[in-house]
């Protein structure tokens, strides 16, 4: 299984239901609410606890994401996950349903309903 699984023992739940697990902690301060950040994500759909299918990477583009924190201009899982990270910092987001695309889905990619993991690297904002 190599690293496909995640180890229970390292995710945080946040109160939201949103799980994270940090593989590096950046340094200085979050990033505040209305702030632009700048990121490098992997997404994959859920597969039992498992990175199931890959639907969406900046890294495969070689293009960096970003976006305005905390203004629901991606989905609140990521608005939750990354503003408690550190610039540098490497964290796996585990996003339900009701913080990703919820019962409507998006598209053909991501059927309603799917639990969604991301790898997430933050590196900068301002």
């Amino acid at each position: 299984m190599g690293d496909k699984t995640m180890s229970e023992s390292k995710i945080n739940t946040m109160p939201s239901g949103v799980q994270y697990e940090d593989h590096v902690v950046g340094t200085g301060e979050m990033p505040k609410k209305g702030q632009m950040v700048t990121v490098h994500y992997t997404g994959w759909l859920d597969d039992n606890g498992a990175k199931g299918k890959k639907f969406d990477s900046s890294r495969d583009r070689g293009q960096p994401f970003t976006f305005k924190l905390g203004v629901q201009q991606v989905i609140s899982g990521w608005d939750l996950g990354v503003a408690t990270m550190q610039i540098g910092g490497q964290r796996t987001l585990i996003i339900p349903a009701e913080h990703g695309y919820g019962a409507r889905g998006a598209g053909s990619v991501i059927p309603p309903g799917a639990k969604l993991i991301f790898d997430v690297e933050l590196l900068e904002f301002k």
